[in-house]
This record gives C-alpha cells, structure tokens and sequence, in this order.
C-alpha cells in the first residue's frame, strides 16, 4: 500500500498543492517544517519600499518575501523591472496584480533552475554595474546573490522582509511525528533549512533511531542543493523533481 504524502511547507503554502495530490488519489498529511512570521518592526523594509523609485532593479527571494511587500505597498511604480527565483515567486506576483503583460519580471532562464544561481545567469550584470539593486528576503539565508551582484559592481541593498523559525514541537506534533516514523512514505522537502529541522525534531522524539527510521523515508526535493543537503544528512532514498508545484505532482505520478 502507499503511504501518504507529507507535505511540509509552511501551513499557509500547504493547501494548494495537498488538494491537487488528494485528486491523484493519495493521503496527504501536513506536517510544517517552518513558521514563517511577520517582522517585530517593519521599519527597514517600509523605508526602502517608500523609495522604489531609486532601484534599477528589485528582486524577491520567495513568495513570503512577495506577500510581505506588497502588504505595505500595494501599488508599484510603471516601470520598475522585478527579478524571482522561481515560478512560486512568479505566482505570488500574479496574485498581486503584477504579469508578464503589466511588468518586466526577470526569472531563470532555465525552469529547473529556480534558485539565485539559475537567476544570476539571466541577469545582465554589467548593465547593472554601479546602479541600485534592493534585494527582498527573510531575515537569514544565502547571501549568494547579494555576493555576487556586489562583486559585478552593482550598488545591492538587502532588507528583511519576514523571518523563519522552526514550529514548536508539542506533544501533538510528537505523536504525529512518531506515527509518521513507523509508516514509509513521500515526504516533499522544498528547503534545506525545512530538512534540517526535521532531523532535530526526529533525534527530540525518538532518538538516533528514530533518525535512523527517517533516513529510509522517501524524499522528493525540487533542487539538487537540497538533495545535497539530504545526502549530508544520511538519507539515500532521493527523487530530484523539476520545479514548482508541477514539477513535484509529475514526480508523485511516476512513483510505482
């Protein structure tokens, strides 16, 4: 029998994808891997939002940094070119009006390359060479695209727009956890912090056995940095998807 799907993005980004694998007929479970929170204050980011206008460029790390921006400023000056790392991201802009027909929004050329490399290859660099470039994101991650870019000359302001945490792990997610330990399954992992929380919440519950039984669960992971990451971390049973929501549902659809 097939085991259930568990999806551990952050709850507010869960559902969607949970209703399209419950159409292709599996159980799905949601089990967040990280809490995704507002800034206690929200100055900074509000400060660079109000002056839009001086950057030749504005790029989105996630949808998380997406959503938090237009919150603040809904509307956006004509003409501002905008840079994703991925089709998530590129959603989230559509949900807030903003299209390939309305704006010019910069992506990876290659679609199984939604990251800050894949992004980096699109950009041109050296039109960007000592001009402005505000870079959106959570309060920790990589600083490959802000490195680079200020390594091509480009002038890269970063500000914080959101932070991430672990969940707290109660007695609930404990015993949800456990059961999930002693059942094989598809766990879609879309973050190498997401994992890493998760082998610190399995070693709290059950121990380095309990690692152990996570190490034979099945893991779908949408970039090779995580499956990278999963390797590190002792797992073997690893399934490179393509990008996005798409990508995960055709993996979930050729397993056996």
């Amino acid at each position: 029998m097939t085991g259930p799907v568990v999806i551990t993005r952050p709850s507010a980004q869960a559902g969607a994808l949970a209703a399209r694998i419950v159409a292709l007929g599996r159980e799905t479970v949601l089990f967040p891997l990280l809490e995704i929170h507002p800034l206690p204050d929200p100055a900074a980011l509000r400060a660079a939002l109000d002056e839009l206008e001086r950057y030749a460029l504005v790029a989105f790390v996630s949808p998380n940094a997406i959503d938090a921006a237009f919150a603040l400023r809904p509307r956006w000056p004509a003409g501002l070119a905008l840079a994703v790392v991925g089709e998530g991201s590129r959603m989230a802009l559509a949900r807030h009006g903003v299209h390939d027909g309305n704006a010019t929004i910069l992506r990876p050329a290659d679609g199984g390359r939604s990251d800050s490399q894949g992004l980096l290859e699109t950009l041109d660099k050296a039109a960007l060479r000592g001009r402005e470039v505000l870079i959106i994101r959570g309060e920790s991650g990589r600083e490959l695209l802000a490195d680079e870019l200020r390594a091509a000359g480009v002038c890269v302001t970063p500000v914080a727009a959101y932070r991430r945490c672990a969940p707290a792990l109660d007695e609930q997610r404990r015993a949800q956890l456990a059961c999930l330990l002693e059942t094989p399954g598809d766990w879609i992992i879309t973050s190498s912090e997401a994992l890493r929380n998760l082998v610190e919440m399995v070693r709290e519950t059950a121990g380095d056995a309990g690692v152990a039984k996570m190490q034979q669960q099945h893991l779908l992971v949408p970039h090779e940095r995580i499956a990278e990451t999963a390797r590190l971390l002792g797992f073997m049973n690893i399934t490179p998807t393509g990008a996005g929501d798409e990508g995960l549902l055709a993996a979930l659809q050729s397993r056996p």
